[in-house]
């Protein structure tokens, strides 16, 4: 297989992984409706929690999780396997296939073609990326998600302080093969969170429990 059938094979893995709608799914099997028409219209886990249940939200937050990984996981063993240093094997200079998938899995998540390409924010969709690049970047993407929610109680907070941390820990650890493509995811999960930036900016974005 060439370089450009690896990096389309990836794209599509990545992308396909991705867009499953888990909200969407759980909340029309548990008989709520369709959750985009609540709250921020997001199919993502903070706005299946604006439906009350907080088992459905855990089970997106992980479902949604989860597709990230496999996406990267799926990639890694089947196109381009990692070294034992985690390091990717080059691709004649092209993009990376693992890379690829990772960046096209959070695009799939954000931008479902099912759905009219709207879709979530992609925080919980990279969390699962970062721990399939590397566990010590996902680890830190964990640990800041979860320090700045438990501080704040502000969801968009969180996930915007993870992502970026994500892309500094990938850099400062040596996974330099995935700086560029955490660079580049957290700038998109930044501009889809344009509106919170601004209610932050404020002071009234909405915190966790709240019924902003």
């Amino acid at each position: 297989m060439d370089v450009t059938a690896d990096t389309l094979l990836a794209a599509l893995l990545g992308y396909l992984c991705g867009s499953i709608p888990f909200g969407l799914i759980l909340t029309r099997l548990a008989g709520m409706g369709d959750v985009r028409d609540i709250g921020s219209g997001n199919i993502g886990a903070t706005n299946v929690l604006r439906t009350g249940n907080k088992w459905l939200a855990a089970a997106t937050l992980l479902l949604d999780l989860a597709k990230g990984f496999a996406a990267v996981m799926l990639a890694g063993r089947l196109i381009a396997p990692f070294d034992a240093q985690m390091h990717l094997h080059p691709l004649a200079g092209a993009l990376e296939a693992v890379p690829v998938a990772a960046l096209f899995a959070v695009l799939g998540h954000c931008f479902p073609v099912w759905l009219g390409f709207k879709g979530g924010k992609g925080v919980a969709t990279n969390a699962g990326v970062s721990f399939g690049l590397a566990w010590p970047v996902g680890l830190a993407y964990a640990l800041v998600w979860l320090g700045v929610l438990g501080l704040s109680r502000i969801s968009s907070l969180a996930g915007m302080s993870a992502v970026v941390a994500a892309a500094i820990v990938a850099a400062v650890l040596g996974y330099t093969a995935f700086v560029p493509v955490l660079v580049l995811i957290a700038l998109i999960v930044l501009w889809l969170h344009r509106e919170n930036l601004k209610r932050l900016a404020n002071g009234t974005e909405p915190k966790v429990g709240s019924k902003g």
